[in-house]
C-alpha cells in the first residue's frame, strides 16, 4: 500500500498502469525476504550439504528481486530497455530458484513456499515485462 501511495504521489507517472508496476514490486519484495529466510532454514537442515545448491539460488535470486524492486520504484527518467533486462533476469531467476525449492517441497516446507513466492515473481515480472513499452523481451 505504501508503495502505491508514493507512486501515486510522484511528479512522473508511471510509463504504465500504476497497478503492474506495484504488483510487481511487491512480488518482488516478497520474493527476497522468502528466499532469504528460505536459506537461512536450509542452513539450519541436518543435511545442509544436500541443499547447497537451493541455498545458493535462493541467495542469488532474493538479490536479483530485490535490486528490480528497487530499479522498478525509481520513475524519474527511467530506461525501458534497462527495466526489459532486468525483468528478464529476474523472470529467469525466478524460475531457477523455484524449480530447485520444488525439489525439496515435499521434505522441507519452507522450500515449498519459497518455490510458491518465486513462481508468484516470475510471474508478476512477466506480466510486466509484456506491458513495457517496446514489448516483452530483451530489445536486441
Amino acid at each position: 500500500m505504501a508503495i502505491e501511495t508514493v507512486l501515486k504521489s510522484h511528479p512522473r507517472k508511471t510509463l504504465i498502469e500504476l497497478h503492474s508496476f506495484v504488483s510487481c514490486i511487491e512480488a518482488c519484495i516478497q520474493c527476497a525476504e522468502t528466499c532469504t529466510s528460505c536459506a537461512d532454514a536450509c542452513l539450519a537442515e541436518e543435511r545442509v550439504q544436500t541443499l547447497r545448491k537451493c541455498i545458493r539460488l535462493d541467495l542469488d535470486c532474493a538479490d536479483i528481486c530485490r535490486t528490480t524492486a528497487r530499479i522498478l520504484t525509481r520513475q524519474t527518467e527511467p530506461e525501458p530497455q534497462f527495466m526489459r533486462i532486468l525483468l528478464d533476469v529476474c523472470v529467469t531467476m525466478c524460475g531457477l530458484c523455484a524449480r530447485e525449492c520444488e525439489t525439496h517441497a515435499e521434505m522441507h516446507r519452507h522450500c515449498r513456499i519459497c518455490a510458491e513466492a518465486c513462481r508468484e515473481c516470475e510471474r508478476n515480472s512477466r506480466q510486466l515485462l509484456a506491458e513495457l513499452p517496446g514489448g516483452a523481451g530483451l530489445a536486441h
